[in-house]
């Protein structure tokens, strides 16, 4: 059964004085996808300003800004109407050897290799070896992201946005980005394609309509076994009608929701707040 999300995604950037100009780009506009439909959607700013879209080489739509005019803070406010319905069946997982010559001759050979924000020591990819040691891509898959989630406890807080999979592996505590890349990294090892998945999850399964619920942002996988198959390593379930798609990239670099600079005394951390609504 399908369901429909409407979603609020709010980012306020206060400056510690006045920015005289600023410069943004913003990636918080969910995509249409087999099994995902977005059926409104629309990014406003506050000061009021023209924007402007466009695809990026990912293929998530980008929102352009600028504002040009002395300003005290930004409020960037993405609402969405998106309707999910749960996965179908998995594809039939060719064998490794068949799924390393499709890598090597498409643009699979993207997702294959380590970015700065996936590389990990080569003790970390033995272990992932050893948790996926006679099984096919869809289990191996499920086992390494476990090896991950049984090690790397969610802990809000306890990284940043620079943290390295290394390092939330020695730390044992991490949140969805850090597990997303440590198990990106881990199956990129294996020799497994993965991309890194920025959206949402609706909080709670069974939310009464139109009752609004806090929420946040999240990040999952995607590997390739014959097709792109969804995975939550933090929550160890398939991506599913509760999860909503933004973009895909190698990693988070790819994907980041809003990205800015500004001319002004540096100062002033973001304050966002995620609001979900089942409709129907």
């Amino acid at each position: 059964m399908a369901r429909r999300l409407r979603i609020r995604h709010t980012t306020r950037v206060p400056y510690a004085q006045p920015a005289s100009s600023s410069h943004n780009e913003v990636r918080m506009t969910p995509l249409t996808l087999p099994g995902q439909t977005t059926l409104d959607a629309r990014v406003t700013v506050q000061p009021a300003t023209a924007v402007w879209s466009y695809w990026d080489y990912w293929g998530t739509q980008v929102t352009g800004f600028d504002l040009i005019d002395p300003h005290e803070d930004l409020t960037i406010t993405a609402s969405s109407l998106v309707e999910t319905s749960a996965p179908g069946p998995l594809p039939a997982a060719p064998d490794w050897a068949a799924l390393a010559e499709q890598a090597a001759g498409s643009r699979l050979l993207e997702f294959a290799g380590p970015t700065s924000r996936t590389s990990v020591p080569k003790k970390l990819v033995k272990k992932a070896r050893a948790a996926a040691e006679g099984l096919g891509p869809h289990e191996a898959a499920v086992a390494v992201s476990g090896m991950v989630a049984d090690r790397v406890a969610y802990l809000p807080g306890t990284t940043g946005v620079n943290t390295s999979p290394a390092e939330a592996w020695a730390q044992r505590a991490g949140v969805c980005q850090d597990i997303t890349h440590l198990t990106i990294a881990l199956l990129r090892g294996l020799g497994l394609p993965a991309r890194y998945v920025s959206g949402y999850l609706h909080p709670e399964r069974e939310a009464e309509l139109n009752r609004p619920v806090a929420g946040q942002s999240h990040a999952w996988i995607e590997y390739w076994a014959g097709d792109w198959c969804g995975y939550d390593p933090t929550n160890r379930v398939r991506a599913g009608e509760d999860h909503v798609v933004v973009g895909r990239g190698r990693d988070y670099d790819d994907v980041t929701p809003h990205k800015g600079i500004y001319r002004g005394v540096p100062g002033g951390a973001p304050e966002v707040s995620v609001e979900f609504t089942r409709v129907a």
